[in-house]
């Protein structure tokens, strides 16, 4: 009997204690770094929407092609690992990543105050900021904002510049479901001037195939644009951050820039 106690005693011990082990294991597995599991799988999955030129679309192939594609494929050489693409829409990309349906987000991310919150950012690798457009035979030079009361200001629907624009009061604030139809109602002189992106302000005005030329960079629309990933991944976040510093050594971030945009915008203004 006492010898029967003895190993009841001691399986009721073992017992707590082996699940206690398997328990602390699942943790453990669960909680692998994304570094290590990205070299396990020797693959980056990567999501993009592949439908934003010049950052991520499809070319006359039907390839992935772009800054943002470029970028993420000179990131996984790297790390050391081949890309993987997940093409994806932008109302759930954020959604995505949390899931685990890819490893980094590579779309022209903002990195903000509530994006933080629940995400986890390199180091930014583009700098951008709030551009005007203007016609090329309007001789006004709107330099701000301000200049624009009074004025018909075209931006594009749910955008960040239709925010920016009517936090200045005084400015007619004309919104559009996007830039081609802003685009012609600026050459149509419907109205005075445009608000986008800097690096798509180019691109735009290139493919529009209208009479207009870029505008000056206007305050309060500052943008660093960075990598997201999910939470708690230090090993994963340094190894991304030496990438990027490594792409930004070598030339490559510049090239890459020069290559899409005409200028380097890998930098922030002023540097």
């Amino acid at each position: 009997m006492i010898g029967l106690r003895a190993r009841w005693i001691r399986t009721l011990i073992a017992t707590p204690l082996l699940a206690t082990a398997m328990a602390a294991a699942s943790v453990a597995a669960h909680a692998a770094d994304l570094l290590d599991n990205v070299k396990q799988a020797g693959v980056l999955k990567i999501g993009l929407e592949g439908t934003y030129p010049p950052f991520g679309y499809r070319g006359a192939n039907n390839q992935l092609e772009g800054f943002d594609v470029d970028v993420a494929r000179a990131v996984a050489a790297k790390l050391g690992v081949k890309p993987e693409f997940v093409t994806t829409e932008w109302s759930g990309i954020i959604a995505g990543l949390q899931a685990g349906k890819f490893d980094i987000i590579v779309n022209q991310v903002s990195v903000t105050p509530q994006r933080k919150q629940v995400l986890d950012f390199s180091k930014p690798y583009v700098y951008s900021a709030a551009q005007l457009i203007q016609r090329k035979d309007d001789k006004r030079e709107f330099k701000s904002l301000e200049d624009l009361k009074g004025k018909r200001l075209g931006v594009s629907l749910g955008s960040n510049y239709n925010e920016l624009a009517k936090s200045v009061p005084g400015i007619d604030v004309k919104t559009y479901p996007g830039a081609p139809e802003y685009l012609r109602d600026l050459a149509a002189q419907r109205v005075d001037a445009a608000l986008n992106d800097r690096l798509m302000v180019q691109y735009l005005i290139k493919t529009a195939n209208l009479p207009l030329r870029p505008g000056a960079v206007v305050k309060g629309g500052e943008a660093e644009v960075a990598i997201p990933f999910r939470k708690d991944n230090p090993k994963f976040a340094q190894a991304l951050d030496r990438a990027l510093d490594d792409l930004r050594k070598d030339g490559t971030l510049t090239r890459l820039s020069v290559k899409w945009f005409g200028s380097d915008v890998t930098k922030p203004a002023g540097k």
